[in-house]
């Protein structure tokens, strides 16, 4: 079975190099959990981690390879995941993997607009409010319905620009679905980006 893309290729950009890249190094560990849930001291490292994941450039062109580099990296592991990638309000990829389920498209969105919202990754914004001793969902004021803040969605940064983007995952734990997309912006921002199969 074939996994499914839902968007149409885009053309590519004008220009000379395609891939995203940051000026400096972003290969630290990622931040410690326990039971799938980051640890109370763990807001500060995954506040590192976004302030080292910022990318020189995000074009569609780098949005749809970000795309296939999370595809590529979900079906290694046999992972049962959604993948999405939007460029500011335009979805520029999204892919189904065997083995996911139209839940995780509700998920994708739920987590997304809790990146957007927060302009922070959506496992840190749930760290946060557990780390004030309450949750997301008593705390936020938010419909429940429209928006999670579970792992697996991180804001798109651009160095000099800000935040202009998604990349979500949903279909795994929530730490491992922030993980996937973590991984893939790290090789992004090491200029390890996807180089086709």
């Amino acid at each position: 079975m074939r996994a499914h893309d839902t968007t149409a290729k885009p053309e590519k950009a004008e220009g000379g190099d395609r891939s995203p890249r940051r000026a400096q190094d972003a290969g630290s560990p990622a931040p410690t959990t326990t039971g799938g849930q980051p640890s109370a001291n763990s807001v500060a490292a995954l506040e590192a981690e976004q302030r080292r994941l910022v990318l020189r450039r995000f074009s569609y062109e780098d949005a749809w390879e970000l795309g296939l580099l999370l595809r590529e990296l979900a079906v290694e592991r046999g992972a049962p995941v959604v993948i999405d990638v939007h460029h500011g309000a335009r979805q520029v990829f999204r892919c189904a993997l065997p083995g996911s389920s139209a839940d995780n498209d509700a998920w994708i969105d739920r987590k997304r607009r809790v990146a957007e919202r927060y302009a922070a990754p959506s496992f840190l914004v749930g760290a946060r409010f557990r780390a004030k001793g309450t949750t997301f969902e008593d705390a936020s004021r938010l419909d429940p319905d429209l928006y999670a803040a579970h792992g697996g969605s991180y804001p798109v940064t651009v160095e000099g620009v800000g935040i202009v983007g998604t990349a979500t995952v949903s279909g795994l734990p929530q730490a491992e679905d922030h993980a996937l997309v973590v991984e893939a912006l790290t090789r992004c921002v090491n200029g390890r980006d996807h180089q086709g199969s």
